[in-house]
């Protein structure tokens, strides 16, 4: 069955824009969310582990999905909203192809560093895992954090790891998207 370009006049392309929209108001406030509890932990400790509130924070009720898990989940399904009812500027050829060029460059370069950071992060996790086990006790997983590359600003590594595979899978599909082939666009 063969993909077709969504209308504006069609009733997917408005079920993809509202998806989208809630999409964004969900990244929106958790993104502020984020900010002001991290804020206000730095003003009052003089220090902040970068998206623990985020990892430490379950919705809508307790031991169900945590704010960071939301933030992964409405990054990659806006993504892929974007993808579909954003077809028409780049299936008719308004993006030049020096343009696409440059674009399709910058996503590789981006994909490739999001892939880095992922097992990066993923083995700094394995390790910190590894080793409170020797010593006796499976650690809080949810608390792990890494003092690089600023040991004054340490990231969740569990927060770490959502975000950089929400890029990841962003970046990768944009690049597929970008190198797919082009197809004018035939009204109807």
């Amino acid at each position: 069955m063969g993909e077709r370009h969504l209308e504006r006049s069609d009733p997917a392309y408005r079920v993809f824009l509202y998806i989208f929209y809630v999409c964004m108001a969900m990244m929106g406030s958790i993104a502020i969310y984020g900010i002001a509890a991290m804020y206000d932990e730095w003003s009052q400790t003089g220090y902040y582990v970068l998206g623990q509130v985020l990892v430490d924070t379950e919705v809508p009720f307790e031991n169900f999905a945590k704010l960071s898990t939301w933030l992964f989940f409405s990054g990659i399904i806006g993504w892929y909203c974007v993808s579909r009812i954003g077809w028409r500027r780049a299936a008719a050829g308004k993006i030049s192809s020096r343009n696409m060029a440059l674009l399709q460059l910058m996503l590789v370069g981006l994909a490739v560093i999001c892939l880095y950071e992922i097992v990066w992060v993923v083995t700094v996790l394995n390790a910190k895992i590894a080793a409170g086990i020797v010593n006796g006790a499976v650690p809080d997983i949810d608390s792990l954090y890494v003092a690089y590359p600023d040991p004054a600003r340490p990231w969740n590594l569990i927060f770490a790891s959502k975000s950089f595979l929400a890029a990841f899978i962003v970046t990768a599909h944009a690049l597929y998207l970008s190198t797919r082939p082009r197809k004018t666009v035939q009204p109807g």
